[in-house]
């Protein structure tokens, strides 16, 4: 599995690279590729498969190399550390995996046109210098959402469920979170989503606090998005006897009693695929913003976990129809551009 390398990978900081690159002399046909991490690796499993894509990629084309730049949490600095990274003329691809990254990425094309960009989990199209793939995530929402409604209408308790987002964007706002309450109202309509925000990715006080709000009001499963500040949920959901459905990743391990369902990403498939394409030259790439679907089996649910075995037979027998139902497009969330 790619994952497994993720134990092998050095991580190196931006203001280290950019000293070490005006030692180096590019041999020929080399291929430099930067994975540019806007945040920090360890515990965000999106950019832990954003590295580990790519490094499994890297691996098998010949005179490959690789670099991690983690850019930390502070987006104001995003744009000045991609144009520093450009500026070297040191990589032929800057890899990275942010709804945010596109735009920035065409700024730092403009002034650097030979630079090329591919970006997971965002969408341009048109751009003749970034490559794009987002994922259909109403339907990672609504995998997702279906589990929560069900574990909380077996109880018993009101109808609502928890979402905890580090802040508002665009992919949350348009896909996630209408697919959630989609799930959550195919089980029974009366359901509604009881939203809070964090402010930033890694802040897990304040995501704990928020937790504990909506636990106290009556709900029993949340959904945190919020990067690592996601485990301040879990915690919370640990104190209170609650449960937690994740995304983005497997969570199980987090606490396996309380995560409850994982609504997974194949991004690190995804990753290695289109990066061992455009280092095999398949720069027809460039321009094109694709999308993809759990019909791909890119979007995904992780039945594996001590959590999701011990709920009923019947809750699990439910879900497992609606994730076949889903995947033969009922309901059909198709998504064309963005």
């Amino acid at each position: 599995m790619m994952r497994k390398v993720r134990g092998f990978l050095a991580i190196v900081l931006l203001t280290g690279l950019l000293g070490a690159c005006a030692d180096n002399e590019k041999t020929v046909g080399q291929l430099d590729v930067a994975v540019f991490v806007p945040g920090m690796v360890a515990g965000s499993p999106i950019y832990e498969m954003l590295v580990a894509g790519a490094t499994q990629a890297v691996s098998e084309v010949p005179n490959a190399t690789l670099k991690i730049i983690e850019a930390g949490y502070n987006q104001a600095e995003w744009l000045d550390k991609l144009t520093a990274l450009a500026e070297t003329a040191e990589f032929e691809l800057i890899v990275s995996s942010n709804p945010a990254l596109p735009d920035l990425c065409a700024r730092v094309a403009a002034d650097y046109p030979e630079q090329r960009f591919f970006i997971a989990d965002a969408y341009l199209a048109g751009n003749p210098a970034i490559h794009t793939v987002l994922y259909n995530q109403q339907e990672q929402g609504y995998m997702i959402g279906y589990l929560a409604a069900l574990y909380t209408k077996e109880l018993g308790g009101p109808p609502v469920v928890g979402l905890i987002a580090a802040q508002s964007y665009p992919t949350l706002d348009r896909l996630i979170r209408p697919g959630f309450l989609a799930g959550l109202q195919a089980v029974d309509p009366a359901f509604q989503i009881e939203y809070r925000e964090i402010g930033n990715w890694y802040d897990a006080a304040k995501a704990a606090e928020l937790a504990a709000a909506i636990y106290d009001s009556g709900a029993q499963v949340i959904l945190p998005i919020a990067g690592s500040a996601g485990q301040g949920v879990v915690a919370t959901a640990v104190e209170r006897d609650r449960k937690v459905v994740w995304f983005d990743g497997s969570g199980y391990q987090l606490a396996p009693n309380v995560v409850i369902g994982c609504a997974d990403l194949a991004q690190d498939r995804l990753v290695y695929e289109r990066v061992k394409q455009l280092l095999e030259g398949d720069d027809q790439l460039y321009g094109q913003a694709a999308i993809v679907s759990v019909r791909e089996d890119y979007i995904l649910f992780d039945p594996d976990g001590e959590g999701y075995r011990a709920l009923s037979p019947s809750v699990r027998q439910q879900q497992e129809n609606a994730l076949q139902a889903l995947a033969a497009g009922q309901p059909d969330f198709l998504l064309t551009d963005f």
